[in-house]
């Protein structure tokens, strides 16, 4: 007998990049950063009081938030702290969508948005993206018309990595009539000559919602920990939702020491940056086709005579982990490569070119 309810029955679960647990596994494929956390997290974590752990934690995270909001020259208000990115989505959906409404994407995105959508119930309109992986010309009108409550976009994209100016983002927040929310998971690895302020959409628009973690640019993905900007008409309705205590004590710890030391995080950004146009400039004199990428991964589709099936299965042969998205249709002649250290690089580079 089945006890789940319809929807959650119909629906499939997202499925996360493959996580083999073997020596000498490359990863590749989930996006993560290649080099370790600030030295300041181990010194936080060293801090600790075991103590303390028979306490509840601070329910809002406020040290950490009030940390957050000076970084980006908001005020505390202005976020929310949470347990990871995807905890963040599935409380916007819950706190703005009812389940009568609908959610609207631009395909090819992140997929846990539609899955979010299924188990919540409520339905999701899908717009494609072109050939260059922009939005569809006035999306702000069409998004109105679709009558879809919230609007996810993530930027830089996945899976391409391109960015989209904030001025077009601006356009967008003040012709929609929903929610808009700004999924910034990489934008950390953006090239600092792009002026690229996406707070400022928060003091302008009420409507729109950013999402940034803590798990790209900080080195935490077995962390968990996020955070949202956004107004407080945005704010305040989320802190009704979120769990009463929904990070621990030592995450809050330890993501504050991460944040504070932006001397460092920079540096490990600055080191991405300078290893993804090596390994884009290898791949395209090899042939393969890669957009320019303003985030820790490439998308690249794969030359003539290969087949990106092929050369995925063919390098996890070898030890090395990528991308492959068998069940999207625009995907399925290319692989997403997370950018790793020189090292690792190179050692994915001598393989592909082996083949």
């Amino acid at each position: 007998m089945a006890y789940e309810r319809k929807n959650i029955q119909a629906m499939a679960a997202y499925v996360p990049g493959e996580q083999i647990d073997a020596p000498g596994i490359l990863k590749l494929n989930t996006n993560e950063n290649p080099y370790p956390p600030s030295p300041r997290v181990s010194e936080a974590l060293a801090r600790c009081d075991v103590a303390r752990l028979r306490q509840y934690p601070p329910p809002t995270a406020r040290s950490l938030a009030n940390a957050i909001a000076k970084l980006h020259g908001l005020s505390g208000e202005n976020v929310i702290v949470t347990n990871g990115g995807d905890e963040l989505l599935r409380m916007a959906i819950a706190t703005f969508v009812e389940t009568t409404q609908s959610i609207a994407v631009a395909r090819p995105t992140y997929t846990l948005y539609q899955v979010l959508a299924a188990a919540h119930g409520c339905g999701m309109t899908v717009f494609e993206l072109d050939d260059n992986w922009h939005m569809p010309d006035n999306y702000g009108e069409l998004l109105n018309h679709s009558g879809a409550r919230m609007a996810f976009l993530v930027n830089p994209h996945a899976p391409s990595g391109t960015l989209v100016p904030v001025a077009q983002i601006k356009e967008l927040a003040a012709a929609y009539n929903g929610v808009l929310l700004l999924d910034e998971a990489y934008i950390d690895f953006v090239d600092p000559d792009i002026a690229y302020d996406s707070a400022q959409l928060v003091r302008d628009h009420d409507n729109v919602l950013i999402l940034r973690t803590f798990s790209k640019g900080y080195s935490l993905a077995g962390l968990r920990m996020a955070y949202g900007l956004a107004s407080p008409a945005l704010i305040g309705p989320l802190m009704k939702t979120k769990d009463s205590y929904n990070t621990d004590l030592i995450s809050q710890a330890l993501a504050q020491a991460a944040i504070e030391d932006q001397e460092y995080a920079h540096d490990t950004w600055k080191r991405v940056r300078g290893e993804r146009a090596v390994v884009t400039q290898a791949l395209r004199k090899a042939g393969y086709v890669v957009p320019d990428s303003q985030s820790n991964f490439i998308l690249a589709a794969v030359p003539q005579g290969l087949e990106a099936e092929a050369t995925y299965l063919a390098l996890k042969e070898q030890g090395i982990l990528v991308r492959y998205f068998k069940s999207e249709d625009r995907l399925q002649d290319k692989l997403r490569i997370t950018i790793g250290t020189p090292e690792d690089n190179r050692r994915l580079l001598d393989a592909l070119a082996a083949l």
